[in-house]
């Protein structure tokens, strides 16, 4: 298990304002856009969202998103899901990731 830091909801929330949001919905009932809706992603399948067109690589990878799955992929998405089509080159400092992780837990629980 990585040793994850305790994340922070607000710096979270400014981040995924910043590197997430102009792909990525977190409201309930949200639609999915470039990217699939984040609302419902705690204990979800890879590749799962409703409605969304994922790569096979996403869909194959077959692990259930939570905090341990978040924190690594979120440091380098296509280096842990080869093949998928997320252009986000990831986020290196474990804090940051830990902030976001924090905010989309707050927001994004079904």
């Amino acid at each position: 298990m990585p040793d994850i830091p305790q994340g922070d909801v607000e710096k979270g929330k400014k981040l995924f304002v910043q590197r997430c949001k102009q792909c990525h919905n977190v409201d309930k009932g949200g639609k999915n856009a470039t990217g699939p809706a984040l609302h419902g992603l705690w204990g979800r399948k890879t590749g799962q969202a409703p409605g969304f067109g994922y790569t096979t690589a996403n869909v194959n990878k077959g692990i259930t998103w939570n905090k341990d799955t978040l924190f690594e992929y979120l440091e380098n998405p296509k280096k842990y899901i080869p093949g998928t089509k997320m252009v986000f080159a990831g986020l290196k400092k474990p804090k940051d990731r830990a902030d976001l992780i924090a905010y989309l837990e707050s927001t994004t629980k079904a």
